[in-house]
């Protein structure tokens, strides 16, 4: 029992020797290892950044910039290219506008030509109705003028007749005449 005993009692004293002692990170006596080991450590965490992980971060960074760049690049150039196809868009879209105009102006002169003719053709023809219908209504006038000349006639013989008087054709003409005259 005496080995359980002693290691109980070494338990114990270690114990009390932790109490005493407190925290260890701030026991004086172990402050100069501890800063040797927080040297090392920070040596090599400043190696393996300084060696490994940072220039890899660089590359990274760089090449986005690259491809930012060309991106910005590409996107100035297709603006370019949109402005003159913008360009030649309004330019087409002119030209067409005035050839458009070009051709209204000339089916209008066209139109315009083609209605003079029309115009023209159809002035002669209502002058030769005309001069016809002047001619038609001056052989009616004519023809009339003879009827009512014969009607005359006729009317007055038969009136001489109805009143019992006998008249002669010269004599009847012959006043029919006088008074168509005026």
């Amino acid at each position: 029992m005496t080995a359980t005993t002693t290691t109980t009692e070494v338990a114990t004293d270690v114990a009390h020797v932790a109490e005493k002692a407190g925290m260890p990170q701030l026991d004086f006596s172990t402050f100069p290892n501890q800063i040797f080991w927080l040297v090392v450590t920070l040596l090599v965490i400043y190696f393996v950044l300084s060696r490994i992980a940072l220039p890899r971060i660089a590359s990274v960074l760089a090449m986005r910039a690259g491809t930012i760049t060309n991106d910005l690049a590409a996107a100035a150039e297709l603006k370019n290219k949109a402005l003159a196809s913008e360009k030649a868009y309004q330019d087409a879209l002119v030209q067409a506008r005035n050839e458009a105009n070009k051709i209204v102006a000339d089916a209008k002169a066209d139109m315009q030509k083609d209605l003079n003719k029309e115009i023209a053709k159809a002035d002669a023809d209502i002058a030769a109705r005309a001069v016809e219908s002047e001619k038609s209504i001056g052989e009616i006038r004519a023809g009339a003028a003879d009827a009512i000349t014969q009607v005359a006639k006729d009317t007055a013989k038969e009136l001489i007749a109805a009143l019992g008087g006998s008249a002669d054709a010269r004599a009847i003409t012959a006043a029919v005449t006088a008074r168509l005259k005026g």
